[in-house]
């Protein structure tokens, strides 16, 4: 079974994302890792070994909960495109 439009045009934003060379602002840097990994993994059932860095990842995950892997897929494309301006 192919790749669904969806997938593929997921996979152009996360190349899109990627690609951005700037700083972006840490707020922004962990809506698409929670995005992300939503679109990838689903919810989280539970958090790997806490230290600062890793506590923020996983609470901006926890806060996409419930999400569907589809819904966090267009959240991330929509997130991308506000950014680089792309219409993907």
């Amino acid at each position: 079974m192919g790749k669904s439009a969806l997938d593929i045009r997921f996979e152009k934003a996360f190349e899109a994302a990627s690609a951005v060379r700037e700083k972006l602002p840490q707020d922004l840097m962990l809506r698409f890792y929670a995005y992300y990994k939503q679109a990838t993994y689903g919810d989280s059932n539970q958090p790997n070994r806490f230290d600062v860095r890793n506590a923020f990842k996983y609470n901006a995950w926890l806060q996409v909960r419930g999400l569907t892997q589809d819904e966090a897929k267009e959240k991330y494309i929509e997130l991308t495109n506000d950014l680089t301006g792309n219409n993907i």
